[in-house]
């Protein structure tokens, strides 16, 4: 077994992009996990420890943005599923209000 990180990317959908509702959601999500994992707007990096809700809205991803995603550790392959669902799900938002406010 290798020790080297699983990586993805996401594409940020929801209406507001890692701001902060969503950047709470990702760091409690990323604590649940044993791994080490970490975020970046580049697959080169920086990477942001992703387990720091102060660290993750300072990346500032807008929405459009592919955010990369890496983790390192016993459960990492588990950990950048579940970070890339969420991401998928749009941090489980209801954005109907948003939406419509995007419309104008």
């Amino acid at each position: 077994m290798s020790n080297e990180p699983v990586m993805a990317a996401a594409l940020l959908t929801n209406a507001v992009g890692l701001h902060a509702r969503p950047s709470v959601k990702l760091t409690q999500l990323a604590k649940s996990f044993a791994s080490s994992v970490d975020i970046a707007l580049d697959a080169a990096g920086p990477w942001v420890d992703a387990k720091s809700p102060v660290k993750v809205m300072r990346v500032k991803a807008a929405q459009g943005t592919t955010l990369h995603v890496r983790a390192a550790g016993p459960d990492a392959a588990a950990a950048v599923a579940a970070v890339v669902a969420l991401i998928a799900r749009r941090f489980d938002e209801h954005e109907a209000d948003a939406a419509g406010a995007a419309h104008g």
